[in-house]
C-alpha cells in the first residue's frame, strides 16, 4: 500500500438545503456516504459547520471506521456560501481536519459534473452555480447568493411564488390553482408575510418542486416563474459565450427539471453529468492528498 492509499479522504458537498459527507480511500473509493442539515456558512456558520462534522461522523460510522480522524486524512470541501480567500480560511480554521482545502461549491460542481473535460455547468438546488470550463479554466456569473442573486435557483423560485402570491391578494395578479393551494397551506397572506420576515433560502426552495410539478401541469403562475428562470439560465450562458454543439450538463435538484423548458438551441447540446459535486469533492481530496504524497 502506497503512502496515498493509506489516507482517509474525506468529501464534503455542502449546500443551503443540506450537505452530504462521503469517506474512502485512494484505492477503494467512495466507502460510505451520509446526509446532514444545512451547510451554507454565509447563513449560518456555526449551524453549518456543526452539521458538517455530525455528517462527517456520520459517514465515518456507515463505512465501519473508527470516530476519531487521523492526523493523515485529507478532506474537501465545496461550501455554499464560500466566496473569498478569507472565507476559506475561517472555515479550515473551525475545522478539526489537519489537512482540509475549502473552496466553493461551484468547484466541486464543475468537477464532478464535467471531469477534465471542456464544457458548461447549470448547477441548481437552493442556490445557482452557472460556469464554463475551458482547458481546465473555470469562469462563473452569478451566484452571489439569495439577497442578491441565486436567479432559477430553488430559493429564487419560492419567493417568486409568494410575491406573486401577495401581489394576487393585493388585486394586481391573477391566482392559479397553485397559488391558491399555497395561501391555503399557510393560512392567509398574513402568514406568508410573518414568514419572509425570518425565511432562510432552504425554507423558501421547499416550494420548488411544487412550482415545477405545477408548470409541467399547465398553471399560468408556475409557468411564468419557470419561464423567467429559463431566460436567466439562457441570458448567463450567453454571457460564458455558449455556441451550438458545447457541451451542457444540467445538475442539482432542481436543474435536470428546467429542461423542458430551455429553448432547442440549449436542450439539444444537453448531456449527462460525468458525476455528483460529492465525487467532484472527493477527486479534489484525492489531488490534493496526491500533492503531499509524490509517487
Amino acid at each position: 500500500m502506497t503512502k496515498i492509499d493509506s489516507r482517509l479522504l474525506i468529501a464534503v458537498d455542502g449546500g443551503g438545503t443540506g450537505c452530504r459527507v462521503g469517506v474512502g480511500y485512494a484505492d477503494r473509493g467512495m466507502l460510505a456516504q451520509a446526509r446532514g442539515g444545512p451547510a451554507n456558512v454565509a447563513t449560518d456558520f456555526t449551524g453549518a459547520t456543526n452539521n458538517i462534522m455530525a455528517t462527517v461522523g456520520e459517514a465515518l460510522r456507515r463505512a465501519g471506521l473508527p470516530d476519531k480522524l487521523p492526523d493523515t486524512a485529507v478532506a474537501h470541501l465545496g461550501l455554499a456560501g464560500v466566496n473569498s480567500t478569507e472565507d476559506m480560511a475561517k472555515v479550515e480554521a473551525a475545522l478539526p481536519i489537519t489537512h482540509c482545502t475549502v473552496t466553493g461549491d461551484r468547484a466541486t460542481a464543475v468537477a464532478g459534473a464535467l471531469g477534465p473535460q471542456n464544457g458548461y455547468l447549470i448547477a441548481l438546488g437552493t442556490g445557482t452555480i452557472v460556469a464554463r470550463q475551458r482547458a481546465g479554466d473555470v469562469k462563473t456569473v452569478g451566484g452571489w447568493g439569495f439577497a442578491l442573486s441565486d436567479e432559477a435557483s430553488g430559493a429564487w423560485l419560492g419567493r417568486a411564488l409568494l410575491s406573486r402570491i401577495v401581489l394576487a391578494e393585493d388585486g394586481l395578479a391573477a391566482h392559479t390553482p397553485l397559488s391558491r393551494d399555497t395561501l391555503a397551506r399557510f393560512g392567509g397572506r398574513d402568514a406568508i408575510v410573518e414568514f419572509s420576515a425570518t425565511a432562510r433560502p432552504y425554507q423558501y426552495a421547499t416550494h420548488a418542486p411544487d412550482i415545477m410539478a405545477a408548470a409541467t401541469q399547465g398553471d399560468a403562475s408556475a409557468q411564468e416563474i419557470v419561464a423567467a428562470g429559463a431566460a436567466y439560465i439562457e441570458r448567463a450562458l450567453a454571457a460564458l459565450e455558449f455556441k451550438t454543439r458545447d457541451v451542457l450538463c444540467l445538475s442539482g435538484g432542481l436543474g435536470p427539471h428546467y429542461a423542458p423548458f430551455l429553448p432547442a438551441a440549449l436542450s439539444e447540446n444537453l448531456q449527462p453529468p460525468q458525476g455528483t459535486a460529492l465525487e467532484g469533492a472527493f477527486a479534489l481530496a484525492l489531488k490534493a492528498a496526491a500533492a503531499m504524497d509524490p509517487s
